[in-house]
């Protein structure tokens, strides 16, 4: 039976199994709600059409960027010290990121 190693996706530091020093971090990240309201215009518009230059382009798009688009979930195990960090500076990773490219 294997054995499952917990690490920390911070600083990679080993975590204890029965979780005594971690913490689980979940982001969730989905696309907002468009708009509610419709006026006659939006109801003469041919949805057909549109419908049908959605599925084109659909099928020219992987299924990793077309769920990207609609919703995406993160699990992270921190250690104490990187849980802390993480509570303090929640979108450290993204500024970085953002400022390497």
């Amino acid at each position: 039976m294997p054995v499952i190693r917990y690490r920390c996706d911070g600083c990679q530091l080993d975590l204890k199994r029965d979780g005594s020093n971690h913490f689980i971090v979940k982001i969730e990240a989905f696309a907002a709600a468009g708009k509610l309201e419709f006026n006659e215009e939006d109801l003469q518009r041919d949805h057909a059409a549109e419908m049908e230059t959605i599925i084109r382009n659909l099928a020219c798009t992987s299924p990793d960027e077309i769920e990207d688009q609609v919703y995406r979930s993160f699990r992270f195990d921190l250690c104490p010290e990187c849980h802390r960090s993480f509570l303090r500076h929640p979108l450290a990773r993204l500024i970085e990121e953002r400022r390497r490219s």
